[in-house]
C-alpha cells in the first residue's frame, strides 16, 4: 500500500503561482510513477501532468503545458506541481496518484489515490 497526501492548495489571484506536493509514505516511492489530476465542480476528473520514477520523462495536459511543471524528489518521497500563471478554469480539486513502474496520461491505470486538495483561482 502507498498512502499519498496532496498539499499546497488554496485561493490564489489570476496570474498568481502555487506549488502543490504530493507525500507518500508506505512502500518504495521511487518504483511508482505519479501523476496529478484536476476535477472542477460538476466536471469529470482530468489528467493535468504526470512524471516517471525516476522523474526522467514527464507529460502533461495541453491545457497546462508552458504553465505547469512536475518534478518529484525521491529522498524526499514527494512529487510537486509548480503552477504559475494561474487561471480561472485551473479551479478544481487536484488529486496525486501513483501508479507502479509507469505512467499514463489519462485517469485510468492508478494504483493509489490522494484526497484531493482544493485550488481556487479568482479573479
Amino acid at each position: 500500500q502507498v498512502q499519498l497526501v496532496e498539499s499546497g492548495g488554496g485561493l490564489v489571484q489570476a496570474g498568481g503561482s502555487l506549488r502543490l506536493s504530493c507525500a507518500a509514505s508506505g512502500r518504495p516511492f521511487n518504483i511508482y510513477g505519479v501523476g496529478w489530476f484536476r476535477q472542477a465542480a460538476g466536471k469529470e476528473r482530468e489528467f493535468v501532468a504526470a512524471i516517471s520514477t525516476g522523474g526522467g520523462s514527464t507529460n502533461y495536459a495541453d491545457s497546462v503545458k508552458g504553465r505547469f511543471t512536475i518534478y518529484r524528489d525521491n529522498a524526499k518521497n514527494t512529487v510537486y506541481l509548480q503552477m504559475i500563471t494561474l487561471k480561472l478554469e485551473d479551479t478544481a480539486v487536484y488529486f496525486c496518484a501513483a501508479r507502479y513502474r509507469g505512467i499514463v496520461p489519462a485517469t485510468y491505470g492508478y494504483d493509489y489515490w490522494g484526497q484531493g486538495t482544493q485550488v481556487t483561482v479568482s479573479s
